[in-house]
């Protein structure tokens, strides 16, 4: 069973991009190539690797970087010891807030961001470019994981794609007929799962109402969920405060909504892959759908911290992390589609690969996937100024009351 983290606001920090930032280009959405809407700091990538320094320090979600501590039999922490001498201290993190204050304090050299947290680190210079061909195993990594607005800007990469997955409609089958097709099941003021709706705990999740306006009200000229200036902005916070009383529970946990699956106080809401395979696993009868509009996703990566003083020891992990087998044994473990293009083949599990997407493009092009919000917008209008998160977080606040 994968063990996809638990999620609270990601809030804070915003700020940093706003000192960091500068006008740029190009933007985020299902398929966007990176591009950025800002100019981060000038920092180079390493040329060239030296001897280990024998030590490496990883901030991770739960489940990237298993010593055997939790499990005993997912321990591939140990297994890099001793290829590359490098000895692994791993602390764990709840959040991308958490994950951006804690690279902050300089104790750590390679992180697991989301694309939530990605462009705050690459905008406050905590994270540097990366050079790629000193990762033999990225020419192996899917192509559409690759240069894309929360790992890359202006077509310069500064992480090394890992693992990612969609946020599903999710739907008991016993209670939803016929099976749904759009997030208006979600949206809809006449949505007869009125009061059995589960909604994502989390400021971003009002990229989930941006990308359905996308498609149903499209005078708006929404581009990008996480590209929103007043109008659009305004116009997707109604739509969430109007779902609000429809909601039978906002989750943050996702072990907490195959419960609510489970026991009938949900039949219908947005989900993780896991999740559904944890409720059906449990006797739960749920299916999963992507919708006509598409869906918001996460697509994480490792980054190396700018300051790191064992740098070897950092490409050198990216480099195995996303080796087949072990991004493979990974994405087993933490519920996701591994990133490496191979590891489809040497996962213990062979339905692995076909029940998270793992190589499906087309699949992954109806994803937007996780992107901070700044003010800078992200589609590429240099003439608007864009909400940022900080301008979610509080909105956030507003919708759930």
């Amino acid at each position: 069973m994968g063990i996809r983290r638990t999620a609270s606001a990601f809030a804070g920090v915003l700020s940093l991009v706003a000192a960091a930032t500068a006008c740029g280009t190009s933007g985020g959405g299902a398929g966007t190539p990176g591009g950025g809407g800002f100019t981060p700091p000038k920092l180079s990538a390493v040329k060239q690797l030296g001897s280990p320094e024998g030590q490496l320090n990883v901030l991770a979600w739960p489940g990237y970087a298993e010593n055997g501590s939790n499990d005993p039999k997912a321990n591939w922490v140990a297994p890099f010891e001793q290829q590359t001498g490098c000895k692994v201290n791993v602390k764990t993190f709840g959040t991308s807030d958490e994950a951006v204050n804690l690279l902050k304090s300089g104790q750590y050299d390679v992180v697991s961001a989301s694309g939530d947290a990605s462009l705050r680190m690459i905008a406050s210079g905590d994270v540097e470019p990366v050079n790629t061909d000193l990762v033999p195993n990225y020419r192996d990594i899917q192509p559409f994981l690759k240069n894309r607005s929360w790992n890359s800007v202006h077509g310069v990469p500064y992480g090394i794609p890992h693992g990612w997955g969609a946020n599903l409609l999710t739907y008991r089958t016993d209670k939803v007929s016929p099976p749904p097709s759009s997030w208006g099941a979600m949206f809809d003021q006449n949505s007869p799962h009125k009061g059995r709706i589960e909604a994502y705990d989390s400021p971003i999740y009002i990229a989930d109402a941006a990308l359905y306006l996308m498609k149903h009200r499209p005078e708006l000229g929404i581009k990008n969920p996480y590209a929103l200036d007043d109008k659009q902005f305004d116009a997707a916070v109604r739509l969430l405060k109007q779902q609000r009383p429809m909601v039978t529970e906002y989750w943050s946990d996702y072990l907490k909504e195959v419960q609510s699956f489970a026991g009938g106080n949900a039949e219908i809401g947005t989900a993780w892959q896991v999740t559904v395979n944890t409720a059906k696993d449990n006797g739960a009868p749920v299916a999963d759908v992507l919708p006509s509009e598409g869906a918001t996703g996460w697509s994480d990566t490792w980054m190396l911290y700018s300051k790191s003083q064992h740098k070897t020891c950092g490409y050198k992990w990216m480099d195995y992390i996303v080796s087949p087998a072990v991004n493979a044994r990974v994405a087993e473990y933490f519920g996701e589609a591994p990133a490496n293009a191979k590891s489809c083949d040497v996962a213990d599990d062979r339905t692995l690969c076909s029940t998270f997407h793992a190589g499906d493009a087309d699949f992954a092009q109806r994803i937007h996937y996780w992107t901070t919000p700044i003010s800078q917008c992200l589609d590429g209008r240099r003439n608007v100024k864009c909400k940022d998160y900080g301008d979610w977080t509080k909105a956030w606040t507003e919708i759930k009351g």
